[in-house]
């Protein structure tokens, strides 16, 4: 089903802010103000957080506004634009080592999903990250089978508290 009226407008507006999977000029100044409301919880949803990795070139910490799909009882990561995304780049760099933030900080370990089982989670994901729908090529209410065609392209990382990483290392 192709969206129409005003969700093909965002539709479209979220594509063009985000060309080749990499933020244009608007996106990184609106996704400089996320990082504040996410990493601070203020006047934002629980689901909201700020992810801090050490950047694999510059050593330097880098952040990144996210939106926590749980699934099951656990926590999870999506990469809304893909592979190439830069924050998939430096947590695999970092071992999954990361920090979340949402008015406090939170030490975890990010541990990547495989493949097959990434396709319920795709599924909540789309159900409270309504920013991702236009990066993800599946409807939301599409059948699970959708998810799992696209569950490739989207790396997963589930989330561990840090004591909980080191025993399960």
């Amino acid at each position: 089903m192709a969206p129409s009226g005003p969700t093909q407008l965002l539709h479209r507006l979220k594509r063009w802010m985000y060309p080749a999977g990499r933020p244009n000029a608007v996106a990184r100044v609106l996704n400089a103000v996320a990082k504040v409301q996410h990493g601070t919880g203020l006047l934002a949803p629980a689901e909201w957080v700020t992810l801090e990795v050490v950047g694999r070139r510059s050593g330097r910490v880098v952040s990144a506004p996210l939106v926590v799909a749980e699934h099951e009882g656990e926590r999870y990561l999506v990469a809304m634009l893909g592979e190439s995304t830069n924050w998939v780049r430096n947590v695999r760099a970092a071992g999954g080592r990361a920090v979340l933030c949402h008015g406090r900080r939170e030490r975890v370990r990010l541990v990547e999903v495989p493949v097959t089982e990434r396709a319920p989670i795709l599924r909540r994901y789309l159900a409270v990250a309504p920013g991702a729908r236009p990066h993800v090529a599946v409807d939301r209410c599409a059948p699970l089978a959708e998810f799992a065609r696209v569950a490739a392209d989207h790396p997963v990382f589930r989330v561990v508290a840090d004591a909980a990483a080191e025993r399960a290392a």
